[in-house]
């Protein structure tokens, strides 16, 4: 069965560390599959995720509006609109919106069933309140 959806009725989440929201529109609790999570985020100008990485886990971003840089061990590289950004399970990684624009990503993980390392930050990077009241917890 194919499922059809409007963003405006799927679950957004906004992270108690200021700044940042996300939309799911592919999870367990909307699909009833946990092979991938998938959503859009939008970073505030001036935002990042915490330092971190995930076990058993691979995602991308791709970048559809605003700019801002990535951060591995490698390096800082810059990214904007049209890049798409493969993060290979097991990388340290953060992502940081520029200080002057809005960044809006699509993200995409698989599998869903990955536990989540904050290397620079606060176990609160992990939380996010659901705009309905009920708050859900990355793993």
């Amino acid at each position: 069965m194919a499922y059809i959806f409007h963003q405006d009725h799927l679950p957004r989440l906004v992270s108690v560390v200021p700044g940042r929201e996300r939309t799911f529109f592919v999870n367990k609790e909307l699909t009833g599959i946990d092979d991938l999570l998938a959503g859009v985020m939008r970073y505030d100008q001036n935002v990042a995720s915490p330092y971190h990485y995930h076990e058993v886990c691979e995602h991308f971003y791709f970048i559809m509006e605003g700019h801002g840089t990535v951060e591995t061990p490698e390096g800082i590289e810059r990214v904007g609109p049209g890049s798409m950004v493969f993060i290979p399970a097991e990388t340290r990684h953060r992502l940081r919106s520029h200080p002057d624009e809005q960044l809006f990503y699509f993200e995409f993980q698989a599998p869903n069933r990955f536990k989540t390392h904050i290397l620079d930050g606060t176990p609160d990077e992990l939380r996010w309140e659901r705009v309905d009241g009920s708050v859900w917890v990355q793993s």
